[in-house]
């Protein structure tokens, strides 16, 4: 018999950050969680979403107008092909390609997830250092 995703969390392993967002919701609910656990949780959700979430690479192709459609490691790396790990980490820093990495962000359904979670968690991470935010 054949398993369609191999270890023991099968593929929720590439989800655990989706995971740490809800207790980082959960934290800034419970007002027993300090602005550790809060900064804490931000960090490793924030980490999950820009180098280890599973989203589409979206690194610039010649010939393809909507960028490479293999799967990448978190929304600052490309996919398997060494270049379009560079690439994309040269959008963020070359003033004409921003625009077109802001544009990937938002481009599908697990993109928009994974980018509405780094975002929240890194806001997240700034307003726990704020005294008096916390709730």
């Amino acid at each position: 018999m054949a398993t369609s995703k191999a270890g023991p969390l099968g593929g929720l392993g590439h989800w655990w950050g989706l995971i740490t967002a809800v207790l980082l919701i959960a934290a800034w609910i419970n007002s027993y969680a300090g602005p550790a656990v809060v900064a804490t949780l931000s960090l490793v959700t924030a980490v999950w979403c820009f180098f280890q979430a599973p989203v589409t690479c979206g690194a610039p192709v010649r010939g393809r107008t909507g960028g490479c459609r293999n799967n990448a490691s978190g929304l600052l790396l490309g996919c398997h092909i060494r270049q379009h790990r560079w690439q994309k980490l040269k959008m963020l820093l070359i003033r004409r390609r921003f625009r077109e990495f802001c544009s990937g962000l938002f481009s599908d359904g697990k993109a928009t997830i994974v980018t509405l979670a780094g975002v929240g968690s890194l806001l997240s991470g700034l307003a726990a250092f704020i005294p008096g935010i916390a709730i």
